[in-house]
């Protein structure tokens, strides 16, 4: 398994991971198979999404915290609720197929640490499965 560590730079942001995830399947020697992903934090997701229109990622943000905002009500006691719920609107781990040493995604697809709790160093586990 190898550990990618991501250091978030923002509050909430979206990291686009992509390039370091293809590094560890390079690292690995996958050929064909599976890359699997996870994110052992609950304030961070994962997600793919368009990585060609930066206005993605900025319109993603900002529903997010239109949809989970601080609110006076939230009764966890280190206030960060917000990045709890946007979190788990996310997903702490995602497949991804590999052929050809490559990882298998679509044309404007790219790979996304979500950080809601930011900023903070965020690990994110690669494990691939040969198939």
């Amino acid at each position: 398994m190898e550990r990618l560590t991501i250091q978030t730079t923002a509050q909430s942001e979206l990291v686009d991971i992509t390039s370091r995830v293809q590094g560890a399947v390079d690292q690995i020697g996958l050929q064909e198979g599976v890359c699997a992903l996870f994110v052992p934090h609950t304030t961070a997701g994962l997600t793919l999404n368009e990585n060609w229109d930066p206005d993605v990622k900025s319109d993603l943000l900002l529903t997010w915290g239109e949809l989970a905002p601080p609110d006076r009500r939230h009764r966890h006691s280190e206030g960060n609720s917000p990045a709890h719920i946007k979190a788990s609107l996310m997903s702490a781990s995602t497949l991804i197929l590999v052929e050809g040493g490559r990882l298998q995604l679509g044309s404007w697809q790219g790979i996304y640490l979500a950080e809601f709790d930011g900023p903070r160093r965020r690990n994110v586990w690669v494990k691939t499965v040969a198939g």
